[in-house]
């Protein structure tokens, strides 16, 4: 397996946790914040998926599908690119609001086919291309930037699963 298989094989597993994580959740467990200064599953996945979109787009040279696919109307929010969730307060966080998993997981599902598209045109030699982002030394590869995304993606899908367990806790008077 080459590295952008892996990379591949590991962005299907961050899929494939959201959609265990996430089907048949009610809303107000997807939106709930488990404390003031702490993310809701819904905001955290939709972040999770910016991120990815964002990342492999720029990468692929391709608009985002936040825009390009209208996305954006789905969740209610402005057209903007550079809308990712990055730097936002817990009340932006608190008023972050969907009505079911299957908004967050269409997004998702779209996102991760874009990303496996481009996977699989990459070349090994693809992976020590380095990118144009002198504001870091060293400057990153596309390899570097691939497990970044998965980093990022991983950490966000467990965060998401955990609170799905914590609620369901909650929820059957367990905790």
């Amino acid at each position: 397996m080459e590295g952008a298989e892996l990379i591949a094989e590991a962005l299907g597993r961050v899929n494939a946790i959201l959609h265990r994580s996430l089907e048949g959740t009610p809303a107000d467990m997807l939106c709930r914040m488990p404390a003031p200064h702490a993310n809701s599953m819904a905001w955290t996945a939709w972040h999770l998926t910016r991120v990815q979109d964002d990342h492999i787009s720029d990468l692929a040279e391709l608009p985002e599908l936040w825009t390009s696919a209208g996305w954006h109307t789905r969740f209610d929010m402005e057209p903007d690119d550079a809308e990712t969730g990055q730097g936002h307060t817990f009340d932006e966080v608190a008023a972050f609001k969907v009505e079911s998993a299957e908004v967050l997981l269409a997004y998702q599902d779209a996102v991760y086919e874009r990303s496996k598209e481009y996977l699989a045109g990459l070349k090994p030699v693809d992976l020590v291309r380095e990118l144009d982002e002198p504001q870091y030394d060293p400057l990153p590869t596309v390899g570097v930037r691939l497990v970044s995304i998965v980093s990022d993606n991983t950490q966000h899908a467990g965060q998401v699963a955990y609170l799905r367990g914590y609620f369901e806790e909650k929820r059957w008077g367990r905790a």
